[in-house]
This record gives C-alpha cells, sequence and structure tokens, in this order.
C-alpha cells in the first residue's frame, strides 16, 4: 500500500532500525554512572550527540536530546523567553507555525505576554522585512519554521535570521520538516527538530541552543542534557535517530532530485487531470517530496476514505479531517482554499509506479465524492429583491460552496448572491472559491443565525 504521509511520520529508516537493535544489548545502563555498563552506553551517547551535532552544524554541547519535537519546541521557546525576561515579554512567530510553537504563543498571551504573528502570502511565504516591522525593544524572542509542515513552502531563515541579528533578538527555527534534507543555514540562535519526520524512531527530538544565548530552562531539572531535558534518555531510540540522519543525509542530494521530479510530476497533471483544482504552496520554494491541493466541491474526510480505499495513504489540512472542525490555520493564513485538501508527501525510495498509479486513481476518487455530494434542494434557493439568497444553514463546507456555484449562473453580471452558512470553514472557502472562480467577494455580515457572505458575478 502507498505510503504518501511523509511528512507526517517517515517510514523507520533501514539504518535506525538496525542501530536500534544493535543499541539495545549496550545502551541500557545508566550513562552516568561510572562502571562499565554506564561507560559503555556514555560512548554512544556522546557519539550519537556528535553525529547529530554535525547534521545541524552545531557544537555538540549545544545540543540536547527531548523526549520529542514537541518536548523541543516548548522547552525551547520557554527556556528562550525566561533568559530574556527582563528585555520584556513579546514572542514573534508566523502565522503558518507548526501547533507547538502557537501553543507556546498561546501560553505566554494567557500569563500576560504578548505575541505578534507575522502574516504569509498566498504561497505561503514570510516576508523578512514583516518580521522587522514587528521587532519591538521589549521582543525577546522570534520563531519562524523552516519549512511549512502542510503546504512545503521553504521559508527565508537566513534573512530573517539577519533581521533579528540585527536587532539583538535570537531566533528559534523549527526545522522538523527540512532537518534530514540538509542543515538549516543563517544565523539562527536556537533549532528544534524531531527524529521520526527523517526515519528515526518516534520519541527523540533535538533542541539546539547556541552557546552567548541566554536561556533559563523551565520546570523540574536535573543534571541530564544539560538540564533541559529531564529523565532518563532512552539512548538505543537516540543511536537510531542520529545514526538515520546521517543516513539520509548521504542520500539526500540524489533522492531530493528524483522527489522533485515526481511532485512537479503531481503539480503539473492534477489540475488537468481534475477540473476546479488549486495547487497551494510555493512553486519553486518547497521541500522536495511535499505537494499540497484542494478540490472545490469535495468534502476532504470523504476523499481521504476513498483514496484509502484505492491504497493510498495521504493526508489533509482540510476542516473535513479536523478533530475541532475548524480550518487549517496554515490555509486560513494562505487565504488558500480549505475544502477538499489533500497533501501528498513521498517518503525517500517510493516507486515511480505509484505516483502514476495516484494520478490514475486520483479522478475518479474526486468525481466519487463528487456525485455522493450531489446539487441543492431547489428550496434552499429564494430571491430576496435583487440579492438571490442562498440558505446553507446546518450544512458543512462544501456544500455551501457548491450551492453557490450552482446558482451563480442564474444572475446577471453584476448580480449579488448571499450564501447563509454558519460552518466556520465558509469563511475561508468562499473568498478563496472567488479567487479561483474570478467572482467578486463582496465580504460578510452578521446573520441571525451564523454569517451572511455576499458575492457578485463578476465573470
Amino acid at each position: 500500500m502507498p505510503y504518501f504521509d511523509a511528512a507526517s511520520s517517515a517510514p523507520l529508516h533501514p539504518v535506525a532500525r538496525q542501530a536500534l537493535l544493535a543499541s539495545f544489548d549496550e545502551g541500557w545502563a545508566d550513562p552516568a554512572r561510572l562502571y562499565r555498563e554506564g561507560r559503555r552506553a556514555r560512548v554512544l551517547l556522546d557519539a550519537a550527540r556528535e553525529a547529530a551535532a554535525e547534521a545541524v552544524g552545531c557544537r555538540p554541547d549545544e545540543l540536547a536530546f527531548t523526549s520529542s519535537g514537541t518536548r523541543a519546541v516548548h522547552t525551547g521557546v520557554a527556556g528562550a523567553l525566561a533568559g530574556r525576561r527582563r528585555i520584556g515579554r513579546h514572542l514573534i512567530v508566523s502565522s503558518v507555525e507548526h501547533s507547538s510553537v502557537l501553543h507556546s504563543a498561546e501560553l505566554l498571551e494567557g500569563a500576560g505576554g504578548a505575541v505578534t504573528q507575522v502574516a504569509v502570502d498566498r504561497t505561503g511565504l514570510v516576508d523578512p522585512a514583516a518580521y522587522g516591522d514587528a521587532l519591538r525593544e521589549d521582543t525577546a524572542l522570534a520563531c519562524l519554521q523552516s519549512a511549512n509542515h502542510e503546504v512545503g513552502t521553504e521559508q527565508p531563515v537566513g534573512a530573517v535570521a539577519e533581521v533579528c541579528r540585527e536587532a539583538g533578538v535570537p531566533l528559534l527555527v523549527d526545522a522538523a520538516q527540512s532537518l534530514g534534507w540538509g542543515p538549516v543555514d543563517g544565523g539562527w540562535s536556537l533549532l528544534t527538530a524531531s527524529a521520526h519526520k527523517w526515519g528515526g524512531p518516534s520519541g527523540v527530538g533535538l533542541l539546539v541552543v547556541r552557546k552567548g544565548v541566554r536561556f533559563a530552562a523551565q520546570g523540574p531539572v536535573d543534571e541530564r542534557e544539560s538540564g533541559r531535558a529531564p529523565g532518563f534518555e532512552n539512548i538505543p531510540a537516540i543511536v537510531a535517530a542520529a545514526a538515520s540522519l546521517r543516513a539520509v543525509r548521504a542520500e539526500a542530494a540524489e533522492e531530493a532530485v528524483r522527489l522533485r521530479e515526481l511532485t512537479d510530476r503531481i503539480r503539473a497533471r492534477v489540475p488537468r487531470l481534475v477540473s476546479d483544482v488549486e495547487v497551494v504552496g510555493h512553486p519553486v520554494r518547497r521541500l522536495p517530496g511535499v505537494v499540497t491541493f484542494s478540490c472545490l466541491y469535495v468534502d476532504g474526510e470523504a476523499l481521504l476514505h476513498e483514496l484509502d480505499r484505492e491504497g493510498f495513504s495521504v493526508s489533509s489540512g482540510s476542516s473535513c479531517t479536523s478533530s475541532t472542525l475548524t480550518p487549517s490555520h496554515v490555509l486560513r493564513a494562505m487565504g488558500a482554499l480549505s475544502e477538499g485538501n489533500v497533501r501528498v508527501s513521498l517518503p525517500s525510495g517510493v516507486a515511480e509506479e505509484d505516483v502514476e498509479r495516484f494520478l490514475e486513481v486520483l479522478p475518479r476518487a474526486v468525481a466519487a465524492v463528487r456525485e455522493k455530494l450531489g446539487a441543492p434542494a431547489a428550496s434552499d434557493v429564494v430571491r430576496e429583491q435583487d440579492v438571490l439568497v442562498v440558505d446553507s444553514l446546518g450544512k458543512r463546507c462544501p456544500i455551501p460552496v457548491i450551492e453557490l456555484a450552482k446558482v451563480i449562473g442564474d444572475v446577471p453580471v453584476g448580480g449579488l448572491v448571499r450564501v447563509l452558512s454558519d460552518d466556520e470553514a465558509a469563511r475561508l472557502d468562499i473568498p478563496a472559491w472567488c479567487e479561483m472562480r474570478n467572482q467578486e467577494y463582496v465580504g460578510e455580515e452578521p446573520a441571525d443565525r451564523g454569517t451572511s457572505y455576499l458575492i457578485r458575478r463578476a465573470s
């Protein structure tokens, strides 16, 4: 079964498996002890730290192993903010950061701090100048991911790091998605990563704090991992993580070329094979194996199930697959369509034949979902003076957008359609539909129930 969700978690690399099994025999003892078994465990831990530091491009004593990438982010943000608490309590993040960063920002706000979210353009890219504009005298820390986890857009970390350096503000980089492909360039101050993203075992994260960066670990600490990750180290998993990082780096340059060709093929052919599709993310500045697109008039969860029945494992940023039933914050920040969203993230070594079969299966999967959704009932459409009103209250997206698309042709050019909806996803999907179909989105107004969205037919 083709697994196309490597951005969530990459399959365990063979080198990781071998290192993990071998380390069980030598790495079980306490590396802090001076007897023979402890010394053996310490040798493995030190060697893993040196290998990981070499891959990151830092000193071994700057790198700590944590229990996950999320824990690395939480520890890094909290420690950097605490270390600079005399400067202030202002944090800068981009609007498309991973939830671990945004949750740390929410915690700061809840404790009385301030957070500025830097906007992105429609491709998911930040403007370094916007980080400069967001800097204040009380800014303690700035955060920026090296590459986005949902759409693959690579960020200008070097330029943002320079802006922050000139202001004397440390920059924390979440490198979870990119570290397996190469080191993060630029003068960043802190870096986090997660082993299961590059084919290492789950439960291992990296936290790098450059020498000279003010850092005060929060919560109970002990003598392990420079006081930044208390508790007994999982040495077999750490060894496997470092060994697999070195292995994937050795293959990265060649494999990146191959995966870029495959994702370029998907980006080019999906809009030709499936009608009403928006390919999202930056067309050039993106991770090698990630391509994301959204299909109009398709329920994201239904489409993923349809593809799963065809043998393909993919993920989605669609609101329909979220446990909170709210649109993806990344797609919302980009102003991109959220309904029918599919993220294809190819693992290293994926077969070209599997990609071709995916492109063969996708059109009929989309068609099947669209057919199941059907057309709106005539009773849902009424006229209110010169405005055509579509009542889609109580219906989840993409139904409000489907009903809008069905009636837009019934009004003259310049005429108005009012869509009533109480699904939060409509706030993103209706403007995105207007952008895709060259119609004018006038705006939204409060309604007795839900929200009223006004659209003017422009073409």
